[in-house]
């Protein structure tokens, strides 16, 4: 196992996993127990595991790659785990992303710490053959994480077209990245988009898709107790024929369809 400092604050880990790398589909996620043991043999501190997409998997050689950022004292134990040493994960889990027709033309939008999970979508779609439009946003080009390795992936792999957007203007488009995702949209006609980020980004990127008539997915971001649908306390309201109900972001997601999302319920 890996543990590593990638960027401001932001670590990547690699696990020693074969049977979740070999099930691991985009969009899904791990639940991590970071507590460490206190005095009595069931004191356990912090209590919650926290969810972290899964960032990438290599089936060969048993490994699960987690990219998170250092913002709670749960994640910053995480950066203090040494390699050689376990973990207790559950996953994975949740509802990932659905692949499209052969041949699409995709665009993925990440904000933030967004990129973790889109960057596998990304591999799984170029995979697959199909040409991925990579919009990558933050407030400034120090927090545009996996900058190198999404223009290395370009290099590489001539159907990867990324771009990128910075609050400050730092990099890139001079703006937020759903406002390049409305320039991507006006000159190239994209068959589907995937969005993760913060939820008034990926608002802000559903309407963009609906003005375009591009159908969508997001993943989204909510606190979670259990990890498994059993606690409750990560429900969403999504609009169904009729009015509306409520499903769990950890089992009924992550993922959902960008127009069913009723981003209103806040």
């Amino acid at each position: 196992m890996q543990n590593k400092k990638v960027g401001l604050d932001v670590y990547r880990m690699e696990l020693f996993a074969p049977d979740v790398a070999a099930q691991a589909r985009p969009g899904q996620f791990l639940h991590v127990s970071v507590h460490t043991k206190g005095r009595g043999s069931d004191c356990y501190d912090p209590l919650l595991r926290r969810p972290l997409s899964v960032h990438g998997v290599d089936v060969k050689r048993g490994a699960v790659a987690l990219l998170y950022r250092v913002v709670g004292r749960g994640t910053a134990l995480l950066a203090r785990v040494k390699e050689g040493e376990l973990l207790d994960v559950l996953g994975p889990l949740g509802r990932g992303f659905s692949l499209p027709p052969a041949g699409s033309r995709v665009v993925l939008v990440a904000g933030g710490m967004g990129v973790a999970p889109l960057y596998f979508l990304a591999e799984e779609l170029l995979r697959f053959g199909h040409e991925v439009h990579f919009l990558a946003g933050a407030r400034r080009l120090e927090e545009l994480y996996l900058l190198g390795d999404l223009l290395a992936l370009e290099e590489k792999r001539p159907s990867f077209k990324p771009s990128f957007a910075t609050d400050d203007g730092s990099y890139g488009f001079c703006g937020p990245v759903t406002g390049l995702l409305e320039v991507l949209l006006a000159a190239v006609k994209v068959d589907r988009a995937y969005a993760c980020g913060p939820r008034q980004m990926l608002r802000e990127a559903a309407g963009v898709l609906a003005r375009f008539g591009v159908p969508g997915e997001v993943s989204l971001e909510e606190r979670m107790g259990c990890g498994v649908g059993a606690c409750l306390s990560c429900a969403c309201r999504v609009r169904e024929a009729g009015g509306f109900s409520y499903r769990r972001v950890c089992a009924d997601g992550p993922v959902f369809a960008a127009e069913s999302v009723d981003w209103e319920d806040r």
